[in-house]
């Protein structure tokens, strides 16, 4: 049976908890078929020291999204997911609002899979430009 937009989004929030998802605030806020959006408020909690939204928490919000739009197109009760290599482009700096990250699928295979993850601010501008990719692997029985 295919779970509703809500309940995957529900879902994908409830595993988050006492994980870096929740430190940094990402919550999952939007799904489709071929894609899966998350949001992070940019505070003060996420900035570099000189009140800018930092890189590296623009790469986990990119993995965050990535991973776990990788784990909802798998059979979760025989394989998981791992990210095995990221890369993040950041074209523009933001000190306040929120960045939203947005993956769609460049291929999905059964292996591996590469995402593209595009990270925009309120105002639909681009922050950063991101590239994923993830491994599926069996679960040991």
């Amino acid at each position: 049976m295919q779970k509703s937009k809500e309940e995957v989004l529900v879902q994908a929030n409830l595993v988050s908890k006492n994980t870096l998802m929740e430190t940094l605030s990402i919550e999952m806020v939007d799904y489709g078929e071929d894609f899966l959006v998350a949001r992070m408020p940019v505070t003060p909690k996420v900035h570099q020291p000189d009140g800018v939204l930092h890189g590296g928490a623009t790469a986990a919000l990119a993995e965050s999204v990535g991973s776990f739009a990788a784990h909802i197109f798998i059979d979760t009760e025989q394989f998981f997911v791992r990210g095995i290599e990221i890369t993040a482009n950041h074209l523009k700096s933001i000190r306040e609002g929120y960045v939203y990250a947005k993956a769609t699928f460049i291929h999905k295979g059964r292996t591996t899979q590469l995402l593209d993850i595009r990270i925009t601010d309120d105002a639909d501008r681009l922050i950063s430009v991101c590239k994923l990719s993830t491994i599926t692997l069996p679960k040991q029985k």
